[in-house]
C-alpha cells in the first residue's frame, strides 16, 4: 500500500478526477504547497506528485520512504535530479502531452494581434460601431499571415508543429537554434539577428537555460520591423520583459507573452504600465493547459506510477 502525496493539485485544474490514483493507495491532496509545508507533507510519502513545487536534496534526504517523484510537467528544473539519483529516488515526467495545445495557442496569441481583436472587441461593445452608421470599420488595417516570414527560435517538437501550420496559413518560415546544433531542419537557418531583422512574427518555443536566459533584450529588441508581433511561449527569462517595455513604448511592435520571469508576474513588471496595452497580450502560463493536454498529463503520470511499481515489484 502506498502513501501518494499530490503538492499542488490546483495547477491540474479542478475538472479532473484525480481519485484515478486511489488503486495505487492512500492518497492525501493539498491544492498548494509552500517551501515551509514541503517537509511535513511528505515525509512519509512513497510517492509525491509535483507539477511546480521545488524538492531539494535537503528535503529528500529527511524522506526515508520517498521512492518516486512524478514531476506534472516536462520541465524537471524543481526537483534536484542528481540528489535525487544519489539517494535512489527516482524522478518520471510527461513528456509531449500539451504540444498540440501550446501550438494552438501560439497562433491565438497571434491572429488575436495581427486582426486588432482588442479594439475591433470594444469598438462593438462600447456602441461606437452602433452610431457609426457604417457597416464597417477599417480603421485599424489588420493583415494576413500568408506572405509574411516567420521566425522560430526553438526548433524542438513544438517549434516544428508551429512551422507546420504556419506554412499551412502561407508563411515563409525560418529559424534560430538556440543550441547551435539543430542544423538539419528543411527551413532556412538564421543568425538570431538576422532574423530579429527580417521576421514579421517571431514565436520563442525553446527551454530556459545559460544559453537562451535574456535572449532578448535591449540590445536586440531594436532590430524587430515596425509593427512585427514577437511571442514567448517557451519559459519566461528569455525575454527581458523590462527591456521589452521600453521597447514597446518607443514604437510600434506587438508582443504575446505566455510566460513570465516570475509566475504570477508581479504587480509592478513593467509590462503592466506601458500604454500601449492593446499591442500587448498577456496569458497567465495556460498554453499548456487544454483540457486534452491535462488528461493526457494524467494518463502518463499513472503510466509512470504503473511502470515504477511494476519494476519494483509491487
Amino acid at each position: 500500500m502506498q502513501k501518494i502525496v499530490i503538492l499542488d493539485a490546483k495547477t491540474l485544474g479542478d475538472d479532473l478526477d484525480l481519485s484515478l490514483f486511489n488503486r495505487f493507495g492512500e492518497v492525501e491532496r493539498y491544492e498548494t504547497t509552500d517551501a515551509s509545508n514541503i517537509l511535513q507533507r511528505i515525509k512519509d510519502a512513497n510517492i509525491v506528485i509535483t507539477n511546480k513545487v521545488i524538492i531539494t536534496k535537503e528535503t529528500m534526504e529527511k524522506t526515508p520512504w520517498l521512492k518516486l517523484i512524478c514531476i506534472a510537467a516536462t520541465g524537471m528544473n524543481n526537483v534536484d535530479l542528481e540528489a535525487a539519483a544519489q539517494i535512489g529516488i527516482e524522478v518520471k515526467n510527461v513528456s509531449g502531452y500539451s504540444t498540440r495545445s501550446v501550438i494552438q495557442h501560439t497562433f491565438a496569441m497571434t491572429l488575436y494581434l495581427l486582426e486588432k481583436l482588442p479594439y475591433y472587441d470594444m469598438a462593438v461593445k462600447s456602441k461606437a460601431w452602433s452610431h457609426s452608421g457604417l457597416f464597417t470599420d477599417v480603421s485599424h488595417p489588420f493583415y494576413e499571415i500568408a506572405g509574411k516570414t516567420w521566425g522560430i527560435i526553438g526548433l524542438g517538437e513544438i517549434g516544428r508543429g508551429v512551422a507546420k501550420v504556419a506554412e499551412t496559413f502561407g508563411a515563409e518560415v525560418c529559424y534560430f537554434s538556440t543550441s547551435g546544433t539543430n542544423n538539419n531542419a528543411p527551413y532556412s537557418q538564421k543568425s538570431l539577428q538576422e532574423l530579429l531583422k527580417t521576421c514579421d512574427i517571431v514565436s520563442i518555443h525553446a527551454p530556459l537555460n545559460d544559453a537562451t536566459k535574456n535572449l532578448i533584450n535591449a540590445s536586440n529588441l531594436p532590430l524587430l520591423k515596425e509593427n512585427a508581433i514577437l511571442l514567448n511561449l517557451g519559459r519566461g527569462g528569455i525575454v527581458n520583459e523590462a527591456d521589452l517595455a521600453a521597447e514597446m513604448e518607443k514604437r510600434a511592435i506587438f508582443a504575446g507573452l505566455d510566460v513570465t520571469a516570475i509566475e504570477p508576474i508581479p504587480i509592478d513588471n513593467p509590462l503592466l504600465h506601458i500604454e500601449a496595452q492593446q499591442r500587448l497580450l498577456i496569458t497567465p502560463h495556460i498554453a499548456w493547459t487544454s483540457k486534452e493536454a491535462r488528461v493526457k498529463l494524467l494518463e502518463g503520470i499513472v503510466k509512470n506510477i504503473e511502470s515504477f511499481l511494476t519494476k519494483e515489484g509491487i
